[in-house]
């Protein structure tokens, strides 16, 4: 087992199974690059303010970039016995170094050094996700306009509701994960907050510039305190809450393609490069790729619950507990960036029954809310044209009939107030245009929220 840096204070080595135990090496390697970039911008500031000489940096950041190409070629050897990906650097870095290897780790600890670590890495995957978004918003639009003259059944309880524009409901989503975006963009603020030199909790005693080393890693903000900076994972929980509303939204669509596609609806199909079949069943198309974002979506939430979990009793500062909040993070992370990219390529893909969907808002009786609309600007009040049309439709199911099956007599036996222009208020195409109020379902409103899509989404790309 290889010597502790800790081990002086201790008279007995680290049982093996402790060793295994305790060890994070699995989890956090994937850290690497941060932890030497973090190491490299530290090196640079104790050289800067003459805690070490400049031929000491000089040594210690050679033999950085030495471990980094190691590690990138895959000819790097990791061990339990030295628990963490920082450990694991300082001890290559002493043998291809030497002694002035020994110097990095000076005005700093493994507490401020991890936190940046972990910083580091999320402020790159919140950028990643924020153009995977961006991408996945602009195939919406493009899908909203191809569709745009599509009509479908609204629902509400899963029930028939009212006739909308396909691309009226695909724009919802398109608002569900702009304001993702939001949440993402305001989680990055407080991500890129700069908290080494916080030492182990209290500080240093070593004269740093710690605003050198920001800018040498680009962070805006220093922390403010050195206790809250070593045990604050705030900014991990905010993202696992972004990221779980962000599944809500993946889960929803995703159940609805599977509605959508079953025999029961048949609204579309799902291409087959999205597909799986069945091992016994020659016929069965299986949405199996939004059947697993609907599952992967709990596992998303589990994260947020873990990590809340840790944290929730933990006194001031670092406690090892911590430590398993890597895991949840790169657990999240990677669900959801492979659910916005699948996403992003599916949905181009899907294919469309126009003619299902348009059958579909001819039954269930769609039209009744605009009935009562009607005789509301014949001058009856709402409450009493909402009871007079519930006998009508009473009536109509009586006969198996929809509302505009009937004939105007019978329509009229429910009010005088009902003439011939009643069939036109009924018909689908006028109960989706007269629907023009910001945010409706009208072509019109639709068209208008698409090119207020599509302005965001240029200057967006331009800055």
């Amino acid at each position: 087992m290889s010597k502790k840096p800790w081990s002086g204070r201790f008279t007995e080595r680290t049982n093996k199974i402790v060793e295994n135990f305790t060890a994070s090496i699995d989890v956090d390697k994937r850290l690497y690059s941060y932890d030497i970039e973090g190491s490299i911008a530290h090196c640079r500031m104790l050289a800067k303010t003459a805690i070490i000489s400049e031929d000491e940096a000089s040594s210690i950041i050679e033999g950085l970039n030495v471990i980094k190409r190691e590690i990138d070629r895959g000819e790097f050897h990791f061990d339990n016995s030295l628990e963490d990906i920082h450990m694991h650097i300082e001890a290559r870095l002493v043998q291809i170094v030497g002694k002035a290897a020994q110097m990095l780790h000076t005005a700093r600890s493994r507490n401020d050094q991890v936190v940046l670590d972990v910083r580091m890495y999320l402020r790159d995957e919140i950028h990643k996700i924020l153009n995977g978004l961006a991408e996945l918003k602009i195939v919406l639009v493009d899908f909203a306009k191809t569709y745009l003259d599509v009509v479908l059944p609204g629902y509400t309880h899963l029930q028939r509701a009212q006739p909308v524009l396909l691309s009226h409901h695909m724009m919802a989503y398109y608002e569900m994960f702009s304001r993702d975006s939001e949440r993402f963009g305001d989680c990055l603020k407080r991500t890129n907050v700069m908290p080494l030199g916080s030492a182990a909790l209290a500080g240093t005693t070593y004269p740093i510039d710690r605003e050198y080393t920001a800018r040498l890693l680009d962070f805006p903000e220093v922390s403010a305190n050195s206790i809250d900076a070593v045990s604050d994972r705030d900014f991990i929980m905010e993202f696992l809450s972004a990221a779980s509303i962000s599944m809500v939204h993946f889960s929803r669509m995703s159940e609805e393609f599977i509605l959508w596609s079953s025999s029961e609806f048949g609204f579309i199909e799902l291409p087959d490069a999205f597909a799986t079949g069945s091992s016994i069943m020659p016929q069965k198309k299986n949405p199996d790729v939004p059947e697993l974002v609907r599952g992967k979506t709990g596992r998303v939430f589990g994260d947020l619950l873990a990590m809340l979990t840790i944290m929730k009793s933990l006194p001031l500062a670092y406690n090892r507990d911590m430590q398993e909040d890597k895991a949840t993070l790169f657990s999240a992370v990677d669900i959801l960036k492979d659910c916005i990219e699948i996403f992003g390529k599916m949905v181009p893909k899907l294919i469309i029954n126009r003619d299902a969907m348009l059958r579909a808002t001819s039954t269930g009786f769609l039209n009744a809310t605009d009935m009562a609309d009607y005789l509301v600007t014949k001058g009856m009040p709402f409450r009493q044209a909402h009871s007079c049309v519930g006998q009508a439709v009473v009536f109509a199911a009586g006969k198996n009939q929809e509302l505009h099956e009937l004939n105007i007599e019978e329509l009229k036996s429910f009010s005088s107030l009902i003439q011939e222009d009643i069939f036109d208020i009924l018909a689908v195409d006028q109960m989706i245009n007269r629907r023009n109020s910001i945010g409706g379902t009208a072509k019109e409103s639709v068209r208008d929220a698409i090119n207020k899509a599509e302005k965001k989404l240029d200057e967006m790309i331009k800055d």
